[in-house]
């Protein structure tokens, strides 16, 4: 399974549009310098007051297909 590791920071004004479906996808880069794109919903449970703050992985199948999130830091 593939997987790719991100630092995310999304403050919680920005986060408020990916929640009422006005936005659906974050980008981003990973760590290894790839650009990458993917469900905002998969961080809601993620967010506190502050936003999305920390270190994910993020695991896809051989097809790209989103498999697994997990809060690093």
């Amino acid at each position: 399974m593939k997987q790719i590791i991100l630092d995310i920071s999304i403050p919680a004004d920005r986060f408020e549009a990916l929640y009422s479906g006005t936005v659906k996808d974050v980008q981003a880069v990973s760590r290894e310098g790839l650009r990458v794109r993917f469900p905002g919903e998969i961080l809601k449970r993620y967010v506190d007051h502050r936003g999305v703050h920390g270190t994910f992985r993020i695991e896809f199948d051989e097809s790209n297909k989103f498999k697994a999130i997990t809060k690093i830091v």
